[in-house]
């Protein structure tokens, strides 16, 4: 049972946690003058998949942005060159950006979600599904079935974002999941941060390969939701939702939305096949909010503000140590968490652990004790940890840690 209202102790003194590091982006070095924004994917065998934004200042969309990635073949521990995974249309003003991995194993492929910008940004882009209008931040899904050395893209802002409910929305950046447990085993689900109308409620969308989506079941007027003003004066809240698909990503759903001023959210699945969702404060009150999904994320229980979660209003990221693990055998309650452990500035790179499904946490130790932004953490076989931050768009970092390198191992 998820259990709220913990208050933390006091922070111990953690110890810093070493293992083999490599710096995979540099501010000046590299297709792009700045880099932020990180996902990280495991695609068995050792090959791992890193991918962030390349920007032309450190600032978001509509600035100038890509994607690009780098590739590891032995686990983390060396790594390729840089590749790019979506090209920026500097001529047509096109910028993609938030990258999140879905990995689908079973079906040989490797989704990632991102950001679709033009001319504005999440503040002031203005309602609507046409991915020609410069106005609208749209989002996409690329797909590969070779590792990620090729993509195909399509566009997925009809599903994500229908004007009649949401201003505009994007995919968190990071990595999503594929369901293992279950009724709805082999789900594929990814986490999104939408800004709704204020009073509006939930409604569903499907999406097929074209991006053609309908609004489903009429909207539901939401609870009393924390609201501010968009550019256009008009009140709106922010709220977490999913797309989700069951057809190995051919078509995508959108799952109703969830929580008052949910932001950028990370998602788990439980032993027993529910889903714990984790997200930043939008009103960056200190600490973190939590939901719970029984049905693959069509919808949410809020559970509200758990003080466990100490965040200034950061990205962060769930996943399970042992994915593999089946219900009854204790390492399938086994969670990760990173983020940056202070109520006010990003700052304290700590990884946390909870062995009861994410009733209890416990920090771990400091990946990064200076600054950091987002974070990202997933487990890559035999116990060990992979997790890639950012510094302040100046260094995308990496750590491989092995159970050795872990307190309490």
């Amino acid at each position: 049972m998820i259990r709220l209202g913990h208050a933390p102790s006091p922070t111990p003194e953690l110890p810093v946690l070493t293992g083999a590091s490599t710096v995979l982006a540099r501010a000046g070095e590299g297709p792009w003058p700045r880099y932020r924004i990180v996902a990280l994917a495991d695609l068995g065998g050792g090959e791992l998949l890193a991918a962030f934004d390349g920007r032309e200042t450190g600032q978001d969309v509509p600035d100038p942005t890509g994607l690009v990635q780098r590739r590891s073949l032995d686990g983390g521990l060396t790594w390729e060159g840089f590749e790019t995974l979506r090209e920026a249309d500097r001529a047509g003003r096109h910028w993609y950006c938030d990258p999140s991995f879905v990995v689908d194993e079973p079906a040989g492929r490797v989704h990632v979600f991102h950001t679709h910008a033009k001319d504005r940004g999440v503040w002031d882009a203005a309602a609507g599904t046409d991915d020609a209008d410069r106005d609208v931040m749209g989002s996409a899904v690329s797909t590969s079935t070779d590792g990620g050395r090729t993509w195909t893209h399509r566009s997925v802002t009809a599903v994500a974002a229908p004007p009649a409910l949401i201003r505009t929305a994007f995919p968190t950046s990071g990595t999503g999941l594929r369901l293992r447990q279950g009724p709805r085993a082999g789900r594929l689900v990814q986490p999104y941060a939408g800004w709704f109308h204020a009073g509006e409620g939930t409604g569903t969308g499907t999406t097929d390969g074209e991006g053609t989506a309908d609004r489903g079941s009429p909207a539901r007027s939401g609870s009393a939701a924390r609201s501010e003003s968009a550019a256009d004066g008009s009140s709106e809240v922010v709220r977490s939702f999913v797309l989700w698909s069951d057809d190995h990503g051919e078509t995508w759903h959108r799952g109703e939305p969830v929580g008052e001023g949910m932001d950028e959210t990370t998602i788990v699945e439980l032993s027993d096949g529910r889903i714990l969702l984790n997200s930043r404060d939008h009103a960056r009150g200190g600490h973190r909010r939590i939901a719970l999904s029984s049905d693959g994320g069509e919808t949410w229980e809020d559970r509200g503000i758990d003080e466990q979660f100490v965040d200034p209003g950061n990205n962060g990221q769930l996943a399970r140590r042992f994915p593999e693990a089946q219900p009854g055998d204790p390492r399938a309650q086994e969670l990760l968490f990173t983020n940056s452990r202070d109520p006010f500035a990003r700052r304290l790179g700590t990884l946390s652990r909870s062995l009861d499904d994410g009733a209890t946490w416990e920090p771990v130790g400091l990946f990064e004790p200076g600054n950091l932004d987002y974070s990202v953490v997933q487990p890559l076989g035999g116990g060990a940890i992979g997790i890639l931050w950012e510094v302040e768009a100046r260094e995308i970092r990496f750590t491989r840690l092995e159970p050795e390198d872990l307190p309490g191992e």
